[in-house]
């Protein structure tokens, strides 16, 4: 697919083709930006545009997206292109000094079929520091028919001389609206749920165009069901639902719709803007619940689910800080006394 399929990231696509009118493309590029936005999927057409068949030849060159080359570097199967990768089965994904040691080999050589040799290092963030500092080697003295396309979502974890070395672009989540727009055009979903998935994930793009509606859906009604005044106020049913929650392993994703329940919650207490509220059809409750509810708890209690979240899930107990929650949750809500949380 060309460059006109991606959601967003005009501005570095933009460049990307400026340089390729002008022949002046850098031999290291280093995309870096939150996971899921575009990153990957941009390096890839970055790649068929250099090898593309049927290149379009426009002052915004791209490629046909149709072409065996491109259909070759979509499915990783191109001669000329290579794919360096964390083994996602590992307990701790890396990239390995082997996998750059097999890449220096196959770059020594001219391309077979292409204009040049292109490897493409997702999640380069992984790398060991061998692997790291052999790649360096490569980039420092890179064979001329090279180019080498470094993604992460973590730019600080790459080592400074790594990231010296290649020309580095900086990619921001597409806006709410194209995220939306691409959900209906592309999985022709409802407006409704497009509007959900795009609040949902952040303009995480990629995240938007994998997520299952009715999982999604599903959650969402179990986690306006927890907050009921009626399951709020009763401590077998706080008491059941944390433990099933936690044992079904769903306890930290509902600590994270909780979260954004309060979220919304606190946008109707101060007057702020409505179109940032996920649970939009809830506005009634929120109303009800800001006749007596304590704005400075809310937000006491939101601040520290936003530490939890952060912890490593090895660390929190999944089932106390969902009881911990509730009971917080109620009294901030006004439905039990003051102090009773405690």
């Amino acid at each position: 697919m060309p460059f006109t399929d991606i959601t967003g990231h005009e501005q570095s696509i933009s460049l990307l083709q400026a340089s390729l009118s002008n022949k002046r493309l850098a031999h290291a590029y280093l995309f870096h930006g939150d996971a899921h936005i575009g990153k990957h999927m941009t390096a890839v057409r970055l790649a068929q545009v250099l090898n593309c068949d049927r290149p379009v030849l426009t002052e915004t060159p791209d490629s046909c997206g149709q072409c065996r080359s491109c259909v070759q570097i979509a499915a990783q199967t191109h001669p000329d292109y290579f794919v360096i990768e964390p083994d996602a089965e590992a307990a701790t994904p890396q990239i390995k000094i082997e996998q750059i040691r097999e890449l220096e080999q196959q770059f020594v050589y001219r391309p077979l079929i292409g204009e040049q040799k292109i490897c493409l290092i997702d999640d380069a963030d992984r790398m060991t520091i061998g692997a790291a500092n052999a790649l360096l080697k490569t980039l420092e003295e890179p064979p001329g028919h090279s180019l080498f396309i470094l993604v992460t979502s973590r730019l600080h974890a790459l080592p400074i001389t790594i990231r010296s070395r290649c020309q580095a672009l900086r990619f921001t989540s597409p806006a709410r609206t194209q995220v939306e727009a691409a959900l209906i055009l592309k999985r022709e979903l409802p407006p409704a749920d497009a509007r959900l998935l795009a609040l949902l994930t952040d303009g995480r793009i990629g995240e938007a165009l994998t997520t299952n509606v009715a999982d999604v859906r599903a959650r969402q009604q179990e986690c306006l069901a927890l907050v009921q005044p009626e399951s709020l106020t009763s401590n077998t049913t706080i008491l059941s639902a944390s433990e099933a929650l936690a044992k079904s392993d769903r306890g930290a994703e509902t600590l994270s719709w909780l979260t954004r329940w309060i979220r919304d919650l606190v946008i109707v207490l101060v007057d702020g803007d409505r179109d940032q509220i996920l649970h939009l059809d809830q506005l009634s409750q929120f109303q009800r619940f800001a006749n007596r509810a304590n704005i400075d708890l809310l937000l006491t209690l939101m601040s520290d689910m936003e530490k939890h979240a952060q912890q490593a899930t090895r660390h929190l107990n999944v089932q106390m800080a969902l009881e911990a929650t509730f009971l917080r949750l109620r009294e901030a809500l006004g439905l039990v006394p003051a102090g009773a949380a405690t």
